[in-house]
């Protein structure tokens, strides 16, 4: 690089940054980038298998490729123009150059990090570079933590990529109810209207607080006698309210499982309606999200017929063996991780009619609740099915929106998730599919969320859960 680089910034990205977003290359806006040589070969090592690491690795080939593509070895040299490749138009736009190893950097690494581990490679590159170019802001881009606090160590400027980060914080992220306030009806009693419409009571509320509200929000008094309702529709002037249904009493239950918390009642309501086409329930171990997803697709399935079949399906990353060295067929290979699925079935089917009946129950379950791997939903099309997707927050965001748009009309797709519990490596709670999703679809009429609170698993679990 023998341009002037004074006061520019150089970004020396990591083969991890790549491989878990190949449009990376075009995020830096006017900033240049540097891939070290080893990135390339990490790249070339990670392109085989179906995995998405893997696709995604294949793709950054590609974009590298297009880049290249008749350019002669002086052009690469001077760094090639990344607002070259046409996948850049929804991209941003990235005026920076791109920037390879061409030639032998000498290693500053003391002796402790010394040794051919890809990670200390880019460090020592980037650790030269920054003797090199004095005048340029050299920063590594790494989703290893490990790496950026070695960097840090040796006074290498380092960060996390955070540019598929949906928030700031995820306490920031959309909880899918609000608290109305105490003189809600005397500020609002003057410009409502209310009617009844198929047993359903509605309001028409405006004001400036109606400014602040999103379709299916779900919306509460509190106290004994407290008011629930959801927003139907957002208008110009203001909105549509409707009366929650009481799925507390035991005459409105779903298939016997009726709503212990506020939370739980918004939820049934979500779940039950078909109007709803994506639904997705927060929410930490017990607080029923499982439990309530099932129910509502049981009662909609078989009582209603309003969908085909239930599909269950959930991210399957192992602990130990990978899902692909279990036997059997693929509903076989994903029974050890539905032991979910199995649980509450045991609580929804409690037949009176003895062992008969329980074995008349499980056929008929058995032949309308299909289980399927998210490895084989690619291309796929469902018509009429209820979806449940159970440890959504394991999910990228590339990830979730392949499986939504499997949807065919008819479908109704649940995604239940922890974002407290994150297996995926270089997931976080900011960045998970989960997060991503629920962010993008608040403002859409046909989705609604809601953030489960209590748990109601058991005393015990309740106890474990505040205190261990």
């Amino acid at each position: 690089m023998t341009r002037s680089r004074e006061g520019k910034r150089l970004f020396v990205l990591d083969t991890n940054v790549l491989m878990h977003d190949p449009t990376a290359l075009f995020r830096f806006q006017e900033h240049d980038i540097f891939l070290p040589m080893m990135v390339l070969e990490e790249l070339d090592s990670g392109k085989k298998g179906m995995s998405e690491v893997a696709r995604n690795a294949r793709q950054v080939s590609r974009f590298l490729d297009e880049l290249m593509s008749g350019v002669s070895k002086e052009k690469i040299d001077q760094g090639l123009p990344l607002h070259a490749v046409r996948y850049n138009e929804d991209l941003g736009k990235a005026s920076g150059r791109l920037f390879f190893q061409i030639r032998h950097l000498p290693n500053l690494l003391p002796e402790t990090l010394r040794g051919h581990a890809p990670d200390n490679n880019i460090l020592g590159t980037a650790l030269a570079l920054q003797e090199d170019l004095p005048g340029s802001k050299v920063t590594v881009v790494s989703k290893d933590i490990n790496l950026r606090i070695k960097a840090a160590v040796l006074g290498i400027r380092a960060e996390d990529y955070s540019t598929d980060r949906v928030l700031d914080d995820v306490d920031l992220l959309y909880s899918g109810q609000l608290q109305l306030p105490d003189d809600f009806w005397e500020s609002t009693s003057k410009q409502m209207d209310s009617w009844q419409e198929n047993g359903r009571t509605f309001y028409r509320v405006s004001g400036p607080l109606v400014t602040d509200w999103y379709p299916n929000q779900c919306l509460y008094l509190p106290g004994d006698d407290g008011f629930e309702a959801l927003v139907r529709k957002i208008e110009a002037d203001g909105a549509v309210i409707e009366l929650a249904e009481n799925y507390r009493a035991a005459r409105h239950s779903v298939w016997g499982i009726t709503a212990r918390n506020r939370e739980q009642h918004f939820a049934l309501n979500l779940l039950m309606d078909p109007d709803v086409d994506f639904v997705s329930l927060l929410g930490t171990a017990g607080t029923g999200k499982t439990l309530l997803a099932l129910a509502a697709g049981l009662a909609q399935t078989l009582d209603n017929n309003f969908y085909r079949e239930i599909i269950m399906t959930r991210v399957t990353v192992p602990v130990g063996e990978d899902i692909g060295f279990l036997p059997g067929t693929e509903e076989e290979k994903m029974t050890p991780w539905m032991g979910a699925l199995m649980d509450n079935l045991e609580v929804l089917t409690k037949s009176e009619g003895g062992e008969w009946g329980r074995a008349a129950t499980d056929d008929l379950l058995r032949s309308r609740i299909r289980i399927h791997s998210l490895n084989f939903m690619r291309g796929r099309t469902f018509l009429n099915k209820y979806i449940i997707l159970d440890e959504a927050q394991n999910l990228t965001a590339k990830q979730m929106k392949t499986l939504i748009t499997r949807a065919g009309p008819g479908t109704k797709i649940v995604c239940l998730g922890n974002t407290g519990q994150i297996d995926t490596p270089y997931l976080t709670e900011t960045t998970s599919g989960l997060t991503y999703a629920v962010d993008r679809f608040k403002d859409w009429e046909h989705s609604g969320h809601i953030t489960l609170l209590r748990g109601e698993r058991s005393r015990l679990a309740d106890f474990a859960s505040a205190t261990l």
